[in-house]
């Protein structure tokens, strides 16, 4: 490509000596959330939407997975706010954690569960590309919708029992991977647009990918149900981690378009490599056959993103919200000045697995 733009590249700071995966004990990686939650509630959860759904299931988890009771701040969140309407997909993230508060009987979150499962439902609110994949916006799939849709409607499927709500996600997940999966290298496109893909594998699509997948997964297992879907999201998970375990750089932390393209590499995110350290480890009880691999790496990748959790307790080097860009220079935003949520809510979601590695996380 003639004019690439290598700036970011070339101005990057260096990459900083990575913990040892064997520092994370779990006296450390427990005050490291602790520090974690409270840098996030004192800088505030200010809407419904997607950045507040990705870190409030993260807390709710953590929690459950310290056996601590859900701290009254989290609840208050949700308290008064009566019926939810989405107006976009992202907005159906904060109903994850709703659905578990709701199946754990802690409070009654029924109606905004009700009212965000209806608009994802009906394809005039939640619209579908050709192939059926519910689009992010209109003309355009996006990886983000398997994570920000799927997260809710897997755990509202299992908090209720709903195995539907399993199945639909498994054929998103199909349709999704018939869109943005590169068919040769197994990485995940961002997005499409108009009905084109474009080919930036950028590092956060990935995670949410991956992510989405255990999650489906783990609940096809806790619903003991064996969809048509299954078969594919796993083969599609299998080869997506393998694609990406020769591009980790030895420090630890996967580039913001994780392939090295020219204009990006070096440019670290520390979101992605959270969120592939935990999809990993939660992999392991799916595919037991990379047991070696998938562990060796996600604690490595996990390890490398604590290290950039500050004294303050936010996690740094992690890339602002972001839409689909035309050009792989587009990625190339990232923020240290303050605290991004989806940071914060993954880098909380890789010390519950690092916590409990053998843990179903969607069983409720």
């Amino acid at each position: 490509m003639a004019g690439e733009d290598t700036t970011s590249s070339f101005l990057e700071a260096p990459a900083l000596t990575p913990l040892s995966p064997d520092l994370l004990t779990n006296e450390f990686l427990k005050k490291t959330a602790e520090r974690i939650i409270d840098a996030t509630w004192t800088a505030g959860l200010p809407q419904w939407s997607w950045g507040e759904g990705v870190y409030l299931l993260a807390e709710v988890r953590y929690h459950e997975t310290v056996g601590q009771k859900i701290p009254a701040q989290l609840l208050d969140w949700y308290a008064g706010r009566g019926a939810i309407t989405s107006g976009h997909i992202n907005n159906v993230a904060p109903g994850a954690a709703a659905s578990r508060v709701h199946a754990l009987g802690i409070m009654d979150l029924s109606e905004a569960n009700r009212a965000l499962e209806q608009w994802v439902m009906d394809p005039n609110s939640a619209t579908r590309a050709a192939n059926g994949a519910v689009e992010h916006w209109p003309g355009g799939v996006w990886a983000d919708t398997c994570y920000m849709m799927g997260t809710f409607l897997l755990n509202h499927g299992v908090g209720t029992k709903n195995v539907s709500y399993v199945e639909f996600i498994g054929d998103q997940l199909v349709a999704h991977i018939e869109l943005l999966q590169n068919p040769t290298i197994k990485l995940f496109a961002h997005g499409s647009h108009k009905g084109e893909t474009l080919w930036n594998y950028w590092g956060r699509g990935n995670a949410w990918m991956a992510l989405s997948i255990v999650e489906f997964l783990d609940a096809c297992e806790v619903l003991g149900i064996k969809p048509k879907s299954l078969e594919v999201v796993k083969k599609a998970l299998r080869e997506q981690l393998l694609a990406l375990i020769p591009l980790l750089p030895e420090y630890g932390i996967w580039d913001v378009l994780v392939d090295h393209q020219v204009e990006n590499k070096g440019v670290l995110e520390t979101s992605a490599t959270a969120g592939f350290g935990a999809a990993m480890f939660r992999a392991i009880r799916h595919l037991p056959e990379l047991k070696a691999e998938l562990s060796f790496v996600g604690s490595k990748a996990i390890a490398a993103s604590l290290t950039y959790v500050d004294q303050s307790g936010i996690l740094t080097r992690t890339s602002a919200g972001t839409v689909l860009q035309l050009i792989p220079f587009g990625y190339s935003v990232i923020r240290s000045d303050r605290l991004q949520l989806w940071g914060q809510g993954l880098a909380l979601n890789a010390i519950s697995v690092m916590l409990e590695p053998e843990k179903n996380f969607v069983a409720i």
